[in-house]
């Protein structure tokens, strides 16, 4: 009876930790159920947000700028929220100052190429190649072809270039539009460098037909007027010469030093109209040179004496000092016209009670020819401009000149295939360089 309640007992304790057990697999099972609801209900929302998130990025991707990021409840969801919203509020205000700059970019670019369409002068671009990539419209006029035509095309079909030119080195040279052959045109060119690094050139094409003929008039009148005031000056000095030679009776002392200063006078005017007609003449023809053998020491010493008494007038000296004479082949009375033209220069513009060096050197392949003077010197702002044609220094320090002396220089120069050059620092001195080819098959010393 014992073991038979025992076993009963037992069997209870069993079934009570057996139902214990289910209620508390039922109890876990019930609170996994709820967590896994709640947990879903939260992902579902975060899955949500992000979604909107994506939208947002999106719409700004696709430059809608208007888009906002709204609160919601999810914790630590608002710091990201005003992140992207304060991001998209700046890019917002960037796309509207970048818009504004295009604006304004587009207005200056408009601005700019109506300014270029406007000008008299023709601008055309090149690649490496010559392939025109860009012309105006004046540049389209003058070739008599369409503007969408023309790009593609080879320059080359259009311009005619002197001898040896090329259009990436283009220095107010004279070319030829095969279009209109009539008018005289002239051209520059620039490379353009970009970042890119590819070669392209800007083409500044001028129509200078009409200074053409205005020069062309301009020095006819300046010959016919010169040629014509030659005559009655030679007369004068001709006549000067007659009085004193005592041929109409004898002269006094004093009629003596007025008719010297008359004829020294009359030797400048002449020596003036003389440079007048040989700038022109050199002008509208090319220089003839009459090329001899030149022993370089007696030549200079011959110029000097003739410019001895008008360097004593500012009592200037005239210092040469040539050790062993030098040979070269050059035209002698143009030569000579160069050496006293600077000379002439070097006393009005030296200082007086100065002196006047001239010296005579050798550089590989040339015989150089110096005249240096201490006294005003030449500005940076003219020194590039001192041999062009009419320009003169002389109305600067209230002297008379044409401008023409160093002109001429410079293209006689030139025409022996040399060179006439200068070095000057203001206020102290001046020195010109006169370059002249030398014989190459010629000893260019004689004695030592």
């Amino acid at each position: 009876m014992l073991t038979q309640i025992a076993t009963i007992t037992l069997w209870g304790r069993e079934t009570l930790i057996i139902h214990a057990l289910n209620i508390f697999v039922l109890v876990v099972l019930i609170t996994l159920f709820v967590s896994a609801r709640i947990t879903s209900k939260k992902w579902m929302k975060i899955n949500d947000y992000l979604g909107t998130i994506t939208k947002a990025i999106n719409s700004v991707r696709y430059g809608d700028l208007t888009k906002k990021i709204n609160k919601t409840e999810i914790p630590n969801s608002e710091p990201l929220a005003e992140s992207i919203n304060r991001m998209i509020e700046t890019l917002y205000d960037r796309e509207k100052m970048v818009n504004e700059y295009q604006n304004e970019l587009h207005k200056q670019n408009k601005l700019l190429e109506a300014v270029i369409n406007s000008l008299s002068d023709g601008l055309v671009i090149i690649d490496e190649h010559y392939k025109i990539l860009r012309a105006t419209p004046r540049i389209t006029q003058w070739f008599n072809v369409d503007g969408n035509k023309l790009m593609g095309q080879f320059l080359t079909d259009y311009i005619e270039l002197p001898q040896g030119k090329k259009f990436d080195n283009l220095k107010e040279n004279d070319v030829v539009i095969l279009e209109d052959k009539s008018s005289n045109f002239v051209a520059n060119s620039e490379e353009i460098k970009l970042e890119d690094k590819k070669k392209r050139y800007v083409i500044i094409i001028k129509n200078v037909t009409d200074q053409k003929e205005l020069e062309t008039l301009k020095e006819d009148f300046v010959a016919t007027l010169t040629h014509d005031l030659k005559v009655p000056i030679v007369a004068e000095k001709n006549m000067l010469e007659l009085f004193l030679n005592e041929s109409f009776g004898k002269v006094s002392e004093k009629q003596e030093i007025a008719l010297k200063n008359m004829q020294s006078s009359n030797k400048e005017l002449l020596d003036l109209v003389q440079v007048v007609l040989e700038t022109y003449k050199f002008g509208s023809q090319s220089i003839r040179l009459y090329r001899e053998n030149i022993m370089l020491k007696s030549f200079i010493d011959e110029i000097i004496v003739d410019m001895t008494p008008i360097a004593n007038k500012s009592k200037n000296s005239l210092i040469f000092n040539l050790p062993r004479d030098i040979r070269v082949l050059a035209d002698k009375i143009q030569l000579r016209r160069v050496i006293k033209n600077l000379i002439q220069n070097a006393i009005s513009y030296g200082e007086p009670n100065s002196p006047i060096e001239i010296t005579i050197g050798e550089i590989p392949k040339y015989i150089i020819i110096k005249v240096k003077d201490y006294g005003k010197g030449i500005s940076q702002a003219d020194i590039n401009k001192i041999f062009n044609k009419y320009y003169s220094a002389a109305k600067k320090f209230r002297k008379i000149g044409t401008g023409l002396g160093l002109y001429l220089s410079f293209q006689i120069a030139k025409a022996h295939g040399g060179d006439l050059t200068v070095e000057s620092v203001e206020g102290e001195y001046t020195e010109f360089c006169v370059k002249i080819p030398a014989s190459a098959n010629e000893s260019l010393y004689y004695g030592e």
